[in-house]
């Protein structure tokens, strides 16, 4: 059956006439169904994507302004189109994309015309037109807010990165200076207090260079895969943490990695994970205790364990994870490890956990596949 055609004058053989219902009565009478059948489409997909009934300027709002549209012979949808905006904004807002953004909108158009056809009603041309012209006239209200709100954002988001960043760089490189000028003018030994404050800031400025620069490649998506020895991973990651853990007084154990034990992965990123893992460690275990770096591997899994001895976790330890978010006095970095850690992780189809040792530390354990022995 079409859905398009001529609104029947018409007739039947006795002379009786009939008229089909409008659309938007239609509507009105199975406004639940429909919404019901367009949260159905939505949940589908996969991943499940949203149908706008669960938000203040979703579908049912949107039904209501359509209903009103149809009964106008000369619609107007500046009232869709407003409602529209914020509900780009509450998608945006409730972690939705933009693909996701449009299929809220689709799915209430064909849940209107399928309901309509099952009914074993023609939708004539003219109300066709003026519901097509109100989806589309709200999708593209509601992509263009969703879009303009996630680049202000995202804008927003690195301009306060940066922000944090370049005042931190350019302590620590002051201090370093400072240190520098000390030793070079008194003459004092590199090994004195003053040394001690020199290394530790270029230490610190080379974290947090390797880490910007890990989390720029994350989000860029850029990934060089390779395959590499976990025992050159872990080698290589040490050897700043064992400076950085001498010159704090603590005690740094690395276990034998198993020989051949490969991956395949980005190296880059999944090394700076890894020195992440173990600046932090250092950084907030306890004074004259100890940071283990263990690796263990099953037939098609490897493991990456940093424990320290901070005490136990102070909170929820998936907040852990959270941009700027820091457990520690210490306020010294911006609270980014932990979060650049993870993504560089799940970038390498790995995950990153945490395990509280209640009242002694925590492990941080990467997880990650294991390539099998070349044949």
């Amino acid at each position: 059956m079409s859905l398009i055609s001529a609104r029947p004058a018409a007739a039947s053989a006795i002379g009786a006439c009939y008229f089909a219902p409008m659309l938007h009565e239609v509507i009105t009478a199975n406004r639940e169904e429909i919404l019901a059948l367009a949260r159905a489409k939505g949940a589908e997909r996969a991943p499940p994507l949203p149908s706008c009934a669960g938000t203040k300027h979703g579908a049912p709002l949107f039904l209501d302004q359509l209903v009103e549209a149809l009964r106008l012979s000369f619609p107007s949808t500046e009232a869709i189109e407003a409602s529209a905006t914020k509900h780009g904004l509450e998608l945006l807002q409730s972690g939705f994309s933009l693909a996701q953004v449009v299929h809220a909108y689709g799915d209430v158009g064909e849940a209107v015309i399928e309901l309509a056809t099952a009914q074993g009603q023609t939708i004539p041309a003219d109300e066709l037109h003026t519901l097509t012209r109100c989806l589309g006239d709200a999708t593209a209200r509601a992509v263009t807010e969703h879009s303009t709100e996630h680049d202000r954002m995202v804008s927003s988001s690195w301009t306060e990165r940066l922000g944090f960043l370049s005042h931190e760089l350019r302590n620590l490189l002051f201090t370093a200076i400072i240190a520098f000028d000390e030793i070079k003018e008194r003459g004092f030994g590199e090994d004195g207090s003053t040394g001690a404050v020199l290394r530790r800031s270029l230490l610190r400025l080379g974290e947090r260079v390797d880490r910007t620069i890990a989390e720029v490649r994350v989000d860029a998506g850029v990934q060089r895969v390779e395959r590499f020895s976990m025992a050159s991973l872990i080698e290589e990651a040490t050897e700043v943490a064992t400076l950085e853990a001498n010159a704090r007084n603590l005690q740094l154990t690395v276990s034998p990695v198993e020989a051949g034990l490969e991956i395949e992965a980005d190296r880059r990123t999944l090394d700076a994970a890894v020195v992440n893992l173990l600046n932090n460690a250092l950084k907030y275990t306890r004074p004259h205790s100890q940071v283990s770096l263990r690796t263990r591997a099953t037939h098609d899994r490897v493991m990456i364990d940093v424990e320290d001895e901070c005490g136990g976790l102070p909170g929820k330890a998936d907040e852990l994870f959270h941009a700027f978010e820091q457990r520690s006095p210490d306020r010294s970095g911006m609270g980014l490890g932990l979060t650049i850690s993870r993504r560089g992780v799940e970038a390498n189809g790995g995950k990153l956990s945490v395990r509280d040792l209640l009242g002694k530390g925590c492990v941080f354990t990467i997880d990650l596949p294991r390539l099998t022995s070349r044949t």
